[in-house]
């Protein structure tokens, strides 16, 4: 019971290491770009080579993120979302036309029983408060 007790705590020690880890690489990708995207800087490299820095330190900052406990439920999560994306039964083009101006009539139709209820009202007011007039 103690050793999985002692592994549970290493773990998450060594989570928030990885977690801290990822944080400091977002944060060098963020000031790298940055600081080397200036206009009349001398140590300004290619973009190619910049663009390509920032795409290998994000994968490895996503990696890393990925081998965490978190990281691993985010991504059985992903997985189970797209299996049951797959399963979804799509509508035809002619199903989401057809509910599209079914939508679309019953907005008017709302709208103008609406706009008609007010100007009833309205007219009721200014008639008994002698608004109108």
């Amino acid at each position: 019971m103690r050793v999985s007790n002692e592994n549970q705590e290493t773990n998450r020690v060594l989570d928030k290491f990885k977690w801290i880890l990822v944080l400091v690489l977002v944060a060098i990708v963020v000031w790298g770009n940055a600081y080397f995207s200036g206009p009349n800087d001398i140590y300004q490299p290619n973009t190619i080579v910049r663009i390509l820095v920032v795409v290998v330190i994000s994968a490895l900052a996503l990696l890393i993120a990925l081998m965490t406990q978190k990281g691993k439920a985010f991504f059985t999560f992903a997985k189970e979302s797209r299996a049951e994306l797959r399963k979804v039964v799509w509508p035809t083009r002619k199903e989401t036309v057809q509910t599209t101006l079914l939508v679309a009539a019953i907005t008017v139709i709302v709208g103008t029983a609406l706009w008609g209820m007010d100007s009833f009202f309205r007219t009721i007011v200014f008639y008994l408060t002698s608004i109108g007039r």
